[in-house]
């Protein structure tokens, strides 16, 4: 699996605790930056990484700002995209099981490293259920239309 990662300025430090985490893992990852502190605008990292896994290019998107709540609001805005705001450990194994989210977003301002990194690790290991959520998310792609 792929992963697409990237935050703002707010999400900096914790991003760079879930690179470790897919280090940990042996996941293959894209790392988006941004790489310096300087103030960002978030949409201009959302944007990438939802390109990248609506493309092909990355099996899943992770995005981390101060609250979570810009990413995860500019990632949905790309069709095909399903970003789910997520912070506790129950949440991010139902978005995966349920869901079949393919973008997860983070605050660094509501969630500490270690709980971040238990979130993700469910987030990246779970599996879509499929079943009677298949036509839920048909339903979500449809109001693409």
């Amino acid at each position: 699996m792929k992963i697409a990662i990237s935050s703002d300025h707010g999400g900096n430090n914790l991003r760079k605790e879930i690179v470790h985490l897919l280090n940990d893992m042996g996941m293959d990852y894209k790392d988006y930056g941004p790489h310096t502190d300087d103030s960002v605008d978030y949409p201009d990292y959302a944007t990438p990484v939802a390109d990248a896994v609506i493309k092909g290019e990355a099996d899943r998107g992770i995005l981390i700002c101060g609250t979570g709540i810009g990413m995860s609001i500019a990632a949905n805005k790309v069709k095909g995209i399903r970003c789910a705001l997520v912070h506790d450990v129950f949440s991010a194994k139902a978005t995966r099981g349920h869901n079949d989210s393919n973008v997860l977003a983070m605050g660094e301002r509501v969630v500490g490293p270690g709980l971040a990194r238990e979130i993700a690790r469910t987030w990246l290991t779970e599996e879509f259920e499929g079943g009677r959520h298949d036509k839920r998310i048909q339903k979500i792609t449809n109001l693409e239309k």
